[in-house]
């Protein structure tokens, strides 16, 4: 049995590498995040609320929604945790001593590997797919809705916004380049359904992309994705962001270079899990204004 979702809640930390990052990308969209954490301080914030008796009714509530299987707010949460499996075992042990000063990254290099280009793409057009679909079991509505996700990405504010603005960074600008749309969509229109099937993010999150097979969850992959490339452009060019001025906010806690990019995109994804925390954080909030409606 997977955790309760106030435990997933009051287990999200207040600090370390993921929330670092996270700060850093305020940039990009000023005073959006707030690292809320705790489940009955979630509700204070999300509702405003201060009568003890009312939080315990919306909590109870919160907690029932979440458990209902046929709600989709436990599939939501599985795609956000499985599409950021990190190899949390490396960002921890080697985190462990760095708290207060500046992670060199060289120190690194010999433990992570930057992925392919090839593979870094298709994960992040996995990683958009696993938002679009959790965003639609959140909502109650068919997993193929793309129309009703892009519709709502223009009013994403909060830790759903900085959740996409890391993925368009982290995911995006950092290991690919300045042209990680147009390589991301070329990337998915050469790949194979057999390539995709190799994949160990697919093979983790395919189940939930629809599509009766390999090739029509590609073809899925690939429109999600060119759906949403006006989106990622109009965030890039409004903020100016470019690989190296992404890096560059991230200086303050880390030693980066611009040569060794490719290293830090691999160090970022096994040492941070920000879809993972952010996506609690999400879900926390949905299942709380449910309630509050419901009550």
């Amino acid at each position: 049995m997977s955790k309760a979702i106030f435990e997933l809640v009051d287990e999200l930390p207040t600090g370390g590498l993921t929330i670092s990052v996270l700060k850093a990308l305020d940039f990009v969209a000023p005073g959006e995040w707030q690292n809320t954490v705790g489940f009955v301080n979630t509700i204070k914030t999300v509702t405003g609320e201060t009568d003890e008796e009312l939080i315990q009714q919306i909590g109870e509530r919160a907690i029932y929604l979440y458990n209902d299987r046929s709600q989709g707010y436990q599939r939501a949460m599985w795609l956000y945790q499985t599409v950021d499996g990190t190899d949390k075992a490396l960002g921890t042990a080697a985190l462990a001593n760095k708290v207060g000063e500046k992670i060199p990254l060289l120190g690194f290099l010999n433990s992570v590997t930057p992925k392919p280009d090839k593979a870094q793409t298709i994960d992040l057009c996995l990683k958009l797919v696993a938002e679009l679909v959790a965003f639609c079991q959140i909502n109650g509505i068919p997993g193929d809705s793309i129309g009703d996700f892009v519709a709502s990405l223009g009013e994403y504010s909060g830790e759903s916004l900085i959740r996409m603005v890391a993925l368009v960074c982290i995911d995006g600008l950092i290991p690919l380049g300045p042209d990680f749309i147009n390589k991301a969509l070329s990337t998915v229109s050469q790949t194979s359904p057999q390539e995709l099937e190799q994949n160990s993010t697919f093979q983790g999150i395919q189940d939930a992309i629809p599509g009766g097979n390999a090739a029509s969850k590609l073809n899925f992959i690939g429109e999600s994705f060119d759906s949403v490339k006006g989106w990622m452009n109009g965030l890039v060019v409004g903020n100016n962001l470019t690989p190296q001025n992404v890096a560059h906010h991230l200086q303050n806690f880390m030693e980066v270079s611009d040569d060794k990019l490719d290293y830090l995109a691999a160090f970022l994804d096994v040492a941070t899990n920000y879809y993972e925390h952010t996506g609690t954080q999400t879900l926390a909030r949905r299942l709380i204004e449910r309630a509050v409606a419901e009550i």
